[in-house]
């Protein structure tokens, strides 16, 4: 597995595993089988409710703890949102059964962020979350934030696949230190992705499945991608993609795909601002 080193200092996996649309009973299964696979960064979220599958994989795996890096995620807090944070934290930890989180992320860039970032500023001082982030932060929250805190994300997660490049966002993070990681690497298979002539093509001539190319090209740009699957086979799949390398002309081939607009939602669009805002989580 290859790594990259974070603005603090910790090391990340840059291909790991996510939960995102598992159902909790079959979290457990899959996660045992990512980990027995080779997978050491899993990727959860308050949101997902499968935190507590997530944590029994993780307990029965066997795995010492300082070889697994683990990213859950904190869910829209109002205000008082540096207790209300906290509160969270512990929550998603008692689930996970650990006694620290090697990356704790703000999902949203919603309700009272500053607080929410100052809770997770002192989480990180105290040791409890090695590294802080954030996830669909747009160009502008995210300066917001890093020009008005003292901590800098060391990660933004957020919807990266070839049809939504992010070429000139990863360069601004890159300039402030922050690194970036996809959502959706896979768009969710819209836009017939899995299908693509183009990424067909290339996998043919590199003796991969597009799966694969689409993989290569994320982590080959150093973009850290966390495929989600309940199959072992695919699973293993999605992990063998560091023997082979896209040359510069695939590469710019691939860039042509990019339309420059997200594929699920927008961060900018008052109704989805509204809706995920009012959405509460049982804590």
């Amino acid at each position: 597995m290859q790594f990259v080193t974070l603005n603090n200092g910790v090391e990340m996996p840059l291909l790991g595993f996510g939960v995102y649309q598992i159902p909790a009973e079959e979290t457990e299964r899959a996660v045992s089988e990512a980990l027995a696979t080779g997978y050491r960064l899993l990727d959860t979220a308050a949101a997902y409710g499968n935190e507590e599958a997530v944590g029994r994989a993780i307990k029965s795996s066997g795995i010492a703890r300082e070889d697994l890096f683990v990213t859950t995620k904190l869910w829209v807090q109002d205000a008082p949102a540096e207790e209300n944070t906290r509160r969270a934290f512990e929550t998603s930890l008692n689930k996970l059964g650990l006694d620290h989180l090697d990356l704790y992320l703000m999902h949203q860039p919603f309700g009272d962020v500053y607080g929410q970032w100052r809770a997770m500023e002192s989480l990180n001082r105290a040791g409890a979350a090695k590294a802080i982030g954030v996830a669909n932060f747009y160009p502008d929250r995210l300066i917001d934030l890093i020009v008005n805190n003292e901590i800098v994300p060391a990660v933004n997660q957020v919807e990266t696949h070839p049809f939504f490049q992010r070429a000139d966002y990863q360069d601004l993070m890159r300039e402030h230190g922050v690194r970036i990681q996809s959502w959706g690497g896979f768009a969710e298979g819209r836009n017939d992705l899995f299908a693509n002539p183009l990424l067909a093509e290339i996998g043919k001539e590199c003796g991969k499945s597009v799966a694969q190319v689409v993989l290569r090209w994320l982590t080959q740009r150093g973009v850290v991608a966390i495929p989600k699957s309940v199959r072992a086979a695919r699973m293993a799949e999605n992990i063998d993609v560091f023997d082979f390398r896209l040359s510069d002309e695939q590469m710019a081939r691939i860039a042509t795909l990019d339309t420059g607009s997200s594929l699920f939602f927008d961060h900018h669009d008052p109704e989805i601002v509204t809706w995920l805002a009012k959405r509460r989580l049982d804590t």
